[in-house]
């Protein structure tokens, strides 16, 4: 877990976007020709001009992105170069008498900034109310093709090429002999595929999401249901269960997979475009029981966004789906579990997945009894009810509770 001098060599990297880029941005917001989008008051053709057009408004004349740049420098961060791809990221040094390097990968649409709510509490847990012998050295790196992380110069990333570009990161860039991983949604494939391949190095591992690598490898690998049908004997709350499901996932699945570039070309020019296909996400995917407007304020929705659109970082993230069938994992060997390091996981129950799970119990029930037990090295499994699919940012408390949980086992 050794960490050597290299750290001393990296160059501090502040985010600083020029004014000519949000002067165009600004420019082309004003310029929006906005959908009449009739009878949509409910959304339920998805994102409403209504709730679009005072966002981007807003976005044009009122945000204040220099405030929010501040606040993305308030931590320690660095861009590197590894296998012709940047890669940046946050680094904040634990303290505590033996911090485990922790790396924490994000999902789609997420960038750092979802993660940012976990260095506190998990670099300096005295200062929170914790124990200081549960600290952590804190990397989150933006993934390759994401945010920050670009412009990549390859179009042939996805989740197990990304693992060794932070394999790399984590012991030639940053000099650590073993470290951790955590990671929800794509950073989840991400964290199992360092696992998988790299278990030698691996302290442990913690999860928002349950997947193991493969994923994507089925037949009909653009759809989320694989041609399963709703039984027609299903009662009427699981039927509305496995409704929501297919009306959150399957579209975006299905146009990353099968029109990634097609896609890409209206985004990439159009940033009200890029942001409805962004802002869908967030608010389908987060816990329909909060107040989403309240957990993800405009400012935060918006810096997001301009991370993405700055950077137009939109394709090369969005093409990290279709990767994963163009380019398929392949196991580097047959040993059991798939993914050999001691596994924690936190699981919220406002989403989507697993339907019909309404409970902290039925939810644990659902994994413990599940497809996806076997793939992992389980010793920690806690469910909660706060938060939906974001789970870094949604509930960070249980996140950041349950890694220092995970990790008492393993230090």
């Amino acid at each position: 877990m050794s960490n050597n001098n290299k750290f001393s060599a990296l160059e501090p990297y502040k985010i600083d976007v020029p004014q000519e880029a949000l002067d165009d941005l600004k420019d082309r917001l004003k310029k929006t020709r906005f959908f009449d989008d009739l009878d949509n008051e409910e959304e339920y053709y998805g994102i409403s001009t209504a709730y679009l057009k005072p966002l981007v408004e807003y976005w044009a004349d009122g945000f204040d992105w220099r405030a929010q740049e501040k606040r993305l420098n308030t931590y320690d961060q660095y861009k590197v170069e590894i296998d012709g791809t940047p890669v940046h990221f946050y680094y904040v040094r634990g303290k505590g008498p033996n911090p485990v390097p922790l790396a924490v990968h994000s999902g789609w649409p997420w960038s750092s900034g979802f993660s940012l709510p976990l260095i506190g509490p998990l670099t300096d847990p005295a200062a929170h109310g914790g124990d200081p012998a549960d600290s952590f050295d804190v990397i989150i790196p933006d993934l390759p093709g994401f945010a920050w992380s670009t412009p990549v110069g390859r179009g042939d990333l996805n989740y197990w090429k990304i693992a060794d570009i932070i394999h790399k990161l984590m012991t030639e860039v940053l000099g650590y002999e073993k470290y951790a991983a955590a990671g929800s949604d794509y950073g989840a494939l991400v964290t199992s595929a360092l696992g998988h391949k790299y278990a030698d190095s691996i302290i442990g591992l913690h999860y928002g999401h349950d997947m193991p690598p493969g994923q994507f490898a089925n037949e009909r690998f653009w759809d989320l249901t694989d041609g399963a049908k709703i039984p027609e004997d299903a009662k009427p709350e699981l039927r509305a269960a496995l409704e929501n499901l297919i009306s959150t996932y399957v579209s975006h699945v299905a146009v990353h997979m099968l029109d990634a570039s097609t896609l890409t070309h209206g985004l990439n020019d159009s940033p009200i475009g890029m942001l409805a296909w962004l802002l869908r996400r967030w608010k389908k995917w987060s816990d329909k029981r909060g107040d989403f407007e309240e957990n993800f304020p405009r400012d935060f929705i918006l810096t997001e966004a301009t991370a993405f659109w700055v950077n137009q970082a939109i394709g090369s993230s969005i093409r990290m789906y279709r990767n994963a069938v163009r380019y398929p994992w392949v196991p580097s060997h047959n040993r059991r579990p798939v993914v050999e390091p001691p596994a924690g996981f936190t699981f919220l129950l406002g989403d989507a997945y697993p339907p019909g799970v309404n409970t902290v119990e039925e939810r644990i029930a659902a994994f413990d009894n599940g497809p996806t037990r076997s793939s992992f090295n389980v010793i920690n499994v806690n469910a909660h009810m706060k938060g939906g699919h974001f789970v870094h940012y949604e509930n960070p408390e249980a996140f950041t509770d349950d890694v220092r949980e995970t990790f008492r086992k393993l230090r």
